[in-house]
């Protein structure tokens, strides 16, 4: 694609980065197949090649971003399966993140959206408000219909219908006392996360006990936070730069301590976001060579437990639907792992029509725009639920709920069945339905 960008727009690092991202493209369409706002609305400014035009101009010209571009930017999920699909390698997760980064510093947004913008900012990267917010907000839930006849309100209404029964949320994981390791085949950093913790403690518990029957000691840094992926997609580079400086003066400390084999990621958006800390921080002395070398280390857990020594499993008779989440399958081209892993546990493992899709969670995207997230979450649910599966896995907290919802499948996350697989405690999504068949029921 041909440019037009000054000398003096080209001066800025971003701009530059973006622009040779826009010479990649071919214009070729391919994206538009595979896009799941394209696939619903059949609206070209709905398609990667859409906004793409949308953004260069934006861009190029230097404009002010009116509304039309601020509205098809921002139904864009940073899926990233166009990614997959592009035969020009266009890399359209850098150029998506400028274009919102340059939204947020160029247009002035409904105070409402500001607002709900602010303060998913400053709760959902804290596990400590994001519990309170949690607490309150199913206080607040009968108001969810009124606020959801309000077009300016519906995102809040689509929080609170977000928010977990209590039962779910907290979930424990009984049934197994933690592995102890005596003598440690290496040190791993497991990333602690923001959401996942509060949402289902239950996915570190069985990730701890699976890197312990392995050997691995688990090092958890002082001063760890929120990856910055989800202030990073509403625009807010700032926030994301310094969640990332965070993590690795946190990593770095712990490194000092003793070599660290890998960060162990488990959940997949937190997993693209830190594999990109070192473009993200390129251009800073005092970081670039760290986070190029901390992003070389971060590895989903599927990928590192495939690494692992194979453990003796015995997995019950159990029919294992699993979800490609997108930041797993496209942000991170982790595509058979998952899948094998857990038919090596003994589970039979089914895939659904148009793996390839977004469930529709993206970050907070089924919060902002929960009109799109809600069409393309049941058609996602509609091709799981046709598997007849007796449980779902997912590697992404995210997905786990956005799902979850929709469906009576219960949902889990993949290393809580290969730990059941291990001798670890039956999943909590699982104790409440029908014994199940196999030697660990």
């Amino acid at each position: 694609m041909q440019t037009r960008f000054s000398a003096e727009a080209l001066a800025d690092p971003d701009t530059r980065v973006a622009e040779s991202v826009l010479r990649a493209c071919v214009h070729c369409g391919f994206c538009t197949a595979t896009c799941p706002t394209y696939v619903l609305t059949g609206d070209e400014r709905d398609s990667p090649r859409g906004r793409i035009w949308l953004i260069k101009d934006m861009l190029e010209n230097r404009r002010q971003p009116g509304p039309e571009v601020v509205r098809h930017v921002d139904r864009c999920l940073s899926c990233l399966a166009c990614m997959t699909t592009c035969p020009s390698g266009v890399n359209y997760m850098h150029l998506v993140d400028h274009a919102r980064a340059y939204i947020a510093a160029h247009h002035r947004r409904p105070w409402p959206d500001r607002l709900l913008r602010r303060v998913l900012a400053l709760v959902l990267p804290y596990p400590a408000r994001f519990a309170l917010a949690l607490r309150l907000g199913r206080l607040a839930r009968p108001l969810g219909g009124a606020l959801a006849r309000v077009p300016a309100l519906r995102p809040l209404a689509a929080m609170l219908d977000l928010i977990p029964a209590p039962a779910s949320a907290m979930a424990p994981a009984l049934g197994a006392a933690p592995v102890t390791v005596t003598a440690p085949r290496g040190r791993v950093i497991v990333l602690r996360g923001c959401a996942e913790p509060v949402l289902q403690p239950a996915i570190r518990a069985a990730t701890l006990r699976v890197l312990a029957r392995a050997g691995y000691a688990v090092v958890t840094p002082p001063g760890e936070g929120c990856c910055g992926a989800l202030v990073h997609h509403m625009g807010q580079k700032d926030a994301a730069l310094a969640a990332a400086r965070r993590n690795i003066d946190a990593w770095s400390a712990a490194k000092a301590d003793g070599p660290i084999a890998a960060i162990v990621i488990t959940t997949s958006g937190c997993g693209t976001s830190i594999k990109d800390y070192g473009h993200l921080l390129r251009d800073d002395p005092a970081y670039a060579a760290r986070a190029a070398h901390f992003s070389a280390l971060a590895r989903d857990i599927s990928e590192f437990v495939a690494t692992l020594d194979s453990l003796p499993a015995r997995a019950p008779e159990l029919r294992v639907a699993y979800h490609a989440a997108c930041s797993l399958q496209h942000g991170q081209q982790v595509t058979d792992t998952p899948k094998q892993l857990l038919q090596h546990a003994g589970y039979q493992v089914v895939t659904p029509a148009e793996a390839h899709l977004c469930c529709g969670s993206a970050g907070t995207y089924n919060i902002l725009q929960p009109e799109m997230a809600d069409r393309i979450g049941r058609r996602k649910v509609a091709n799981l639920d046709r598997l007849h599966a007796d449980v779902i896995a997912a590697g992404n907290i995210g997905c786990a709920v956005q799902i979850g919802r929709r469906t009576q499948t219960p949902v889990v996350h993949t290393i809580e069945l290969l730990d059941w697989a291990q001798g670890g405690p039956v999943p909590h999504a699982l104790r409440d339905r029908a014994p199940i068949s196999g030697p660990l029921s």
